[in-house]
């Protein structure tokens, strides 16, 4: 087919340059040279068979090499066909065997699992017959059953039949009774009803206020007596820390040496020291101190440095011991007059008898329950002010009301001995030295102890409570007062799921945390009962404890 190919483009070729010649000879024949170009023409297509011939001989050597090696190339394709079929064919021969052996086994085990399925097959056969002969007696026996149903229902409903004809019998036969009533009383029945409804109704509220009075008033006398019994429980629980707290003066010294200086030769400088000052020294086997005690905190306060003195100076006998104390008591009294008149002028208070003033200054040496009675009556007097001016008093009032509780405990400094309370002693010494009548009543209402005739007393009596009751405001001794923390948290901490307890605000409140796969929200709120009610019988404490559980659960994942 090339050396066709070769041919004919051989031909076109031969032939364009001929058609090409000729027109170049046609147009030299208009020119007059027809003869020379039909020579050069015949010369030129002689030339072309020459070139055509040769290009013939050329393409058949071609054609023939390229067949020979297509002849060659088709024939090595030919052998490898044949062995790749060949491979192929021992190849599905090896995989058909072993399938088939293969195929054979897979066919054994599921002739066996055939067989063990019909098996099972016919054993649930026979059971599900067992279980349908049981069904049909079940099913014949819920037959009779429901015949026995049908023939209860039918019976009920005749019974209830004759009940609702009874009912219209018995309703009739009301209704006439009621117009007969009603026909004789010369009253309606909705008249009738509410005239007994009436009479009930006052019935019952005057047995229940007669109820009430009763239950107020032995509600009252046992409230009486169960506040005495808590009263006298705390006195005998909290006296006798605070009197020790309260009575007693360490002084101490610089070597024990001193000890023997102090107390003299028969004793004599310390009996002389304690008929100077009217407090007792206790001289004990405590290193290198000395106990001073007494009930009066300003005899306390002169025994103190006066001794103070004497061992500074070395000299103790009797007649220096006098000396000192009396130079001591002479500049505390100054020392107390000059602390009075500091306050005063610190709270803008003007015009108290210089006796009061000396009555403030001697609270300075006073406590109460642990907290000092000067700095509770300044915050007192200060708390008395802003609330007073806030509720839109006048001036005038706001700062009566900063006197009354500067002065308002005034009585439990007073050097005279009485049986009265405080509050009343108080508005006492404040009547005696001419302070306002409402300063006095605030005073001594501030206890509930005289009746409140003025807007200032309640506002004495509630700043009072206040600068007393909050957190740090009266101290404990401290080793009692860590002792009840530790007891509060061992308590809590005995239960099963806490995990942790702290006691806060000053032992006021328990924060217990338990673990949240034990304990459940129902049980939290049982367990902050059970710790409470634990407190309550095991401890002694003042005020009250709040407990407060803490149950938590977190739920955690990670993205990766």
């Amino acid at each position: 087919m090339e050396i066709g190919i070769g041919l004919i483009g051989g031909l076109v070729l031969g032939a364009a340059i001929g058609y090409f010649l000729v027109q170049q000879l046609l147009k030299k024949a208009t020119e007059g040279k027809i003869e020379a170009i039909n020579l050069e023409a015949d010369g030129i297509i002689k030339d072309a068979r020459h070139t055509a011939d040769r290009m013939k001989s050329d393409a058949e050597r071609k054609a023939d090499k390229m067949v020979s090696n297509a002849e060659r190339k088709n024939e090595s394709i030919k052998q490898k066909k044949i062995q790749e079929a060949k491979d192929k064919f021992a190849r599905l021969k090896s995989e058909f065997e072993s399938s088939k052996s293969k195929k054979m086994v897979d066919l054994k085990e599921r002739q066996i699992e055939i067989k063990g399925l019909e098996k099972e097959l016919r054993d649930k056969q026979d059971k599900i017959a067992g279980e349908l002969d049981l069904l049909d007696g079940e099913r014949e026996e819920l037959k009779s059953k429901e015949l026995e149903i049908k023939t209860i229902r039918e019976n009920l409903d005749k019974q209830l039949k004759i009940v609702a004809k009874k009912k219209e019998e018995l309703d009739h036969a009301n209704e006439i009774r009621i117009k007969e009533l009603e026909k004789v009383a010369a009253l309606s029945e909705a008249e009738a009803k509410d005239m007994l409804l009436d009479a009930v109704k006052s019935k019952t509220e005057t047995d229940a206020m007669a109820l009430k009075k009763d239950i107020i008033e032995q509600s009252k006398q046992e409230a009486n007596k169960e506040a005495k019994k808590i009263i006298i429980q705390t006195i005998q629980r909290m006296c006798a820390e605070y009197t020790i707290e309260n009575t007693v003066s360490v002084f101490n010294l610089d070597s024990d040496d001193l000890k023997g200086q102090i107390i003299g030769r028969e004793g004599r400088n310390i009996r002389a020291l304690e008929a100077a000052t009217g407090a007792e020294i206790v001289v004990d086997d405590t290193p290198e101190a000395i106990v001073i005690s007494s009930f009066d905190p300003i005899r306390r306060e002169v025994c103190r440095l006066s001794l103070k003195r004497l061992v500074a100076d070395g000299r103790i006998h009797p007649a220096r011991i006098e000396e000192v104390v009396a130079k001591t008591r002479k500049q505390l009294d100054e020392q107390i007059v000059e602390i009075g008149e500091r306050t005063v002028i610190e709270l803008d208070i003007h015009g108290l008898n210089p006796y009061l003033v000396k009555m403030v200054g001697r609270m300075r040496f006073r406590s109460s329950y642990g907290q000092n009675l000067l700095k509770h009556s300044i915050e007192t007097a200060h708390l008395c002010a802003a609330l007073a001016a806030e509720l839109g008093l006048s001036p005038k009032q706001v700062k009566l009301a900063k006197r009354a509780g500067l002065l308002h405990d005034i009585g439990k400094v007073s050097e005279e001995q009485s049986e009265l309370s405080h509050a009343i002693l108080g508005m006492h010494i404040c009547e005696k030295h001419k302070e306002h009548g409402v300063v006095c009543n605030a005073v001594g209402a501030h206890h509930d102890e005289v009746e409140m005739n003025n807007i200032i007393s309640p506002i004495v009596q509630a700043c009072d409570a206040i600068s007393g009751a909050r957190p740090g405001a009266r101290r404990e001794i401290l080793e009692s007062y860590l002792k009840r923390i530790g007891e509060l948290e061992d308590l809590a901490m005995g239960h099963e799921g806490v995990q942790k307890a702290y006691a806060m605000q000053a032992g006021r409140e328990l924060r217990v945390i338990v673990a949240s796969d034990k304990v459940t929200d129902q049980y939290a709120d049982d367990l902050s009962f059970l710790i409470s009610q634990k407190i309550q019988d095991e401890m002694q404490y003042p005020g009250q404890i709040k407990v407060t559980v803490i149950r938590e659960k977190r739920a955690v994942a990670f993205a990766r």
